[in-house]
């Protein structure tokens, strides 16, 4: 995996990042989503590294990247502070202007970074996501049951850390096996680096942290966006799975319409993990829009 790549850590917003970098030219972020790692875009790196120079990056509390205390009102894990991390990576390694493509959490890590820090940003790619603010406000039976987990980890600590400690294997196979696909996208090798993660002291936390985050001071810092009529005013391509629960209960680029001004989008023929299930469509998509 990642032939060509270098893996490598970086001190930034006082926690280390983890990333593999690898190829040449503009500047190209790629952010994982749960509960993953930057080993999810295995499949499509080299291919997007003949055009870019591509930084496949851990969102802190997953992966190698650090697991920061959690703190009362959960602003260790806003997607604030997330997207702060990787604006101060890409200009660590060089690139103060540069694009994203982004799936599931590394999506909204990506939302936020290109509100906060706009002149950041030339393009972005957001996979199989709708805007939580939207997602949160329209929860029906459909979705709950589906994303269960989204309830789950929010609960009060300890007990959702307790449990996936317990079990951080079943854990993985219960989210991940459960979407349309089963576990068949998924390499032996990249579900044995996945379960690596999980397994690691302080991940369970990490993880917990994140939604429960996403559940309040990240709502508030949308709501807040949504007062001011602050939008996404840069090119956006949006593509979710049409197998996928976001594509079935709601219309996510009726929503992203809501929030962007300059946004295209479509379903793939595939459920939630679009960069492991078709990875070779996705590259279809993609590459002619940020090139």
């Amino acid at each position: 995996m990642f032939a060509g790549f270098v893996k490598d850590q970086r001190h930034v917003n006082g926690v280390d990042i983890n990333y593999r970098v690898g190829g040449s030219g503009p500047g190209l972020l790629l952010l994982h989503g749960h509960p993953q790692t930057h080993v999810i875009w295995h499949k499509v790196a080299e291919q997007l590294a003949e055009h870019f120079t591509v930084v496949a990056a851990d969102l802190r509390g997953y992966g190698d990247s650090s697991r920061p205390p959690a703190d009362e009102r959960h602003v260790h894990y806003s997607k604030r502070e997330m997207a702060r991390d990787n604006v101060e990576l890409m200009t660590a390694l060089g690139f103060t202007r540069f694009s994203i493509l982004a799936h599931d959490r590394g999506a909204r890590v990506a939302h936020r970074l290109a509100l906060d820090h706009p002149a950041a940003v030339q393009r972005m790619v957001l996979l199989d996501i709708a805007p939580t603010l939207a997602m949160y406000s329209q929860t029906d039976e459909a979705f709950a049951r589906a994303y269960w987990h989204w309830f789950f980890l929010i609960r009060p600590a300890p007990l959702p850390e307790t449990l996936i400690e317990a079990d951080p294997e079943g854990y993985l196979r219960s989210v991940m096996g459960s979407r349309s696909a089963g576990l068949k996208p998924f390499t032996d090798d990249a579900f044995a680096e996945y379960l690596r993660c999980l397994s690691q002291p302080g991940s369970a936390r990490g993880i917990c942290e994140d939604y429960r985050a996403s559940a309040g001071i990240d709502l508030e810092h949308d709501r807040a966006d949504l007062a001011a009529n602050h939008h996404l005013s840069l090119p956006l391509l949006v593509l979710w799975g049409a197998e996928g629960t976001v594509g079935r209960c709601f219309d996510p680029l009726r929503e992203w319409q809501q929030v962007a001004t300059d946004v295209r989008g479509k379903s793939l023929p595939a459920g939630h993990y679009l960069a492991e299930e078709v990875p070779e469509l996705l590259l279809t998509e993609v590459l002619p829009f940020l090139r």
